[in-house]
């Protein structure tokens, strides 16, 4: 069986991205940074994930500079998970995630979060990708280059 090449000699950047955040429990640690959660216990608490695989991928995430861990706000002996800015980018993939999920995975009327926009109190609008004069632009409308 083929072994996949390190992360640095990928040329797409989905495969390294996927490297990074694209196991379950990844993402969801993400998800749950945004929400807010910051301590090991509260993540494992959320989750419901063993300790040794949490464990795992926060110190996966903190090498990959998608988090780091500062001391406690509380002033405890405990260390927090806060996403640094290179993981507060990961934002609209976490959203874009949500929405697809929304629209895709729910049966009409089952129950499901909403995410909200607290200065209006109204859902996030859908995410799509916009031309630089802001069109909705569809995958037949693009393509991939490489660039060296």
């Amino acid at each position: 069986m083929p072994s996949n090449p390190e992360p640095a000699n990928q040329p797409c950047p989905v495969a390294r991205s996927l490297d990074v955040i694209g196991d379950r429990w990844s993402l969801l640690i993400v998800r749950d940074a945004f929400d807010g959660v910051r301590r090991f216990g509260d993540f494992q608490r959320n989750l419901g994930v063993a300790r040794n695989i949490l464990a795992g991928r926060l110190q996966k995430l903190v090498e990959a500079g998608v988090l780091q861990t500062q001391a406690a706000s509380d002033g405890s002996a405990y260390q927090e998970y806060v996403l640094t800015p290179r993981g507060e980018r990961l934002f609209p993939v976490v959203v874009a995630l949500r929405q697809w999920g929304e629209r895709n995975l729910f049966a009409s009327g089952e129950r499901h979060s909403v995410l909200i926009d607290r200065r209006t109190g109204k859902p996030v609008g859908r995410m799509d990708p916009l031309t630089r004069d802001g069109t909705v632009i569809r995958p037949a409308d693009t393509e991939v280059r490489k660039v060296r």
